[in-house]
């Protein structure tokens, strides 16, 4: 499969805003240069000070914003939504396309997955990584595959974050547009009895059963193909929804019917300026938000019903 490779170069003082606008424009296949605090991020992530020279020499005032688009799909339409939201937030940009094949975008971007602690309890390490456990996480393996995010983008790890708080040994846990899985997974890893994953894409998972035999929970995690109200029956503790607003919004209108008794509903890729919009929606559903967390321009919101 070949790709096109979209370039968005900005200011590092805008990489927040207008890397949130790129993720709306893919939900998958994105990952940011930024070098403006360089020494820093090689010593947190790899703990060593001596970097290559061709690291020191990138300009630490302009970030890099790469989304992958593949190749049978509308370029020119991605480009200008982007051109078009980057100019309503007043941000300068350079926009690059190149094409490149599907070898070219494992390498491109597993140069900049690297170890990631997320809340208390989880790592997320790539499979080809080795991580220092010092602290005694659960690690949570994950091979995205060529389609699917890393689960460090800032909608996932407030899910992840939040997953901490809410899943308790024997919980049964569902997630909604599963992607690579990475929810469910850690929900197994956080003591969860079950865990379903849904999604409408295939290939998704395809890559999500891979990543819960990675992580030798398959007997735990199990993955569908389908939408929510064909595919799935049964009542759950912890509901996840990692998907985009409008889909939220779509879902949330039956999804009591799968609430166990005192179950949380966790929503996340909302981004902030539909944060008020799919909050009303969601309360006019019977949802009362127990509890609102935001990173960067995302927002994820915990809710129960009334």
């Amino acid at each position: 499969m070949n790709w096109n490779e979209i370039t968005v170069n900005v200011s590092v003082a805008d990489v927040e805003t207008a890397s949130a606008i790129a993720n709306m424009t893919v939900p998958y296949g994105i990952y940011i240069e930024d070098y403006s605090d360089l020494e820093q991020s090689a010593w947190d992530i790899a703990h060593i000070d001596l970097i290559d020279e061709e690291l020191i020499s990138k300009d630490r005032n302009i970030a890099k914003i790469h989304i992958y688009i593949p190749e049978e799909e509308n370029v020119t339409e991605s480009i200008a939504f982007l051109g078009q939201r980057l100019e309503h937030e007043k941000i300068g940009y350079k926009v690059e396309t190149v094409k490149v094949s599907d070898k070219d975008w494992n390498e491109n971007w597993k140069r900049f997955f690297v170890p990631t602690e997320i809340g208390e309890k989880l790592a997320i390490v790539p499979s080809w990584e080795t991580y220092d456990n010092v602290s005694g996480r659960k690690i949570l393996s994950i091979d995205p595959g060529a389609a699917f995010g890393t689960g460090t983008h800032a909608t996932t790890s407030l899910c992840l974050e939040l997953l901490e708080n809410y899943v308790t040994e024997g919980s049964k846990m569902l997630d909604v547009g599963c992607g690579s899985g990475i929810l469910a997974v850690a929900s197994a890893l956080l003591g969860a009895k079950e865990a379903l994953g849904v999604d409408i894409d295939s290939v998704a998972v395809k890559v999500a059963k891979e990543n819960a035999e990675i992580n030798a929970v398959s007997n735990r995690v199990k993955f569908e193909v389908g939408d929510l109200t064909k595919t799935v029956i049964g009542k759950y503790n912890v509901i996840c929804a990692n998907i985009v607003a409008d889909a939220i919004i779509m879902l949330s209108k039956d999804i009591k019917t799968f609430f166990a008794p005192d179950a949380v509903y966790i929503v996340s890729g909302i981004i902030d300026i539909r944060a008020d919009e799919v909050k009303e929606a969601l309360i006019g559903y019977g949802l009362k938000i127990i509890e609102e967390r935001k990173k960067d321009n995302w927002y994820a919101f915990v809710l129960k019903e009334c």
